[in-house]
């Protein structure tokens, strides 16, 4: 996607730290998408609210090696150029809960746009975080969706937020 200005005109760097979102409380999946379809979902509700923002996708899955266990998602090599050229960063994950406090990839990139002066939403299945947690964060807004379909409508909005 083409840089843009200092006015940041560019809408939003969609995140999905989880490998699978759509999972409630009760553990089973209902409807799982990766980390880059939730990001695809959230980012077409965006545009479909408001075709002047645009998107820039960023899922981070989970990596893993042959026979190996998955590693952590790690944010990108360009990830800071790419949020401060954002107006908005949106984290995305299957749960939001205490746990995200403890160094998650959510943490690191909601502390790197507060850092930075870029707002920053959340996205999530099921949310956990008491008011002070989501403080703490200095998350805008978490909105809940747990499919394809309800995060596209979380996508518009977050658009309208924006």
């Amino acid at each position: 996607m083409k840089e843009e200005g200092p006015g940041r005109s560019r809408g939003t760097l969609a995140f999905g730290e989880h490998p699978r979102f759509g999972q409630p409380a009760s553990g089973r999946l209902r409807h799982p998408l990766s980390a880059a379809r939730a990001a695809a979902a959230i980012g077409r509700g965006v545009q479909a609210a408001d075709p002047s923002l645009g998107v820039d996708l960023c899922p981070m899955e989970p990596v893993a090696g042959e026979g190996e266990p998955a590693s952590p998602p790690q944010a990108p090599h360009d990830f800071d150029r790419r949020m401060r050229a954002a107006r908005a960063v949106v984290v995305g994950g299957a749960r939001l809960d205490e746990r995200t406090l403890l160094g998650s990839p959510t943490f690191e990139l909601a502390t790197r746009a507060r850092q930075a002066g870029v707002p920053t939403y959340a996205v999530t299945a099921g949310n956990g975080l008491s008011p002070f947690d989501a403080r703490i964060l200095d998350l805008q807004v978490i909105l809940q969706a747990r499919d394809a379909r309800a995060l596209r409508r979380a996508g518009e909005k977050l658009a309208a937020l924006m």
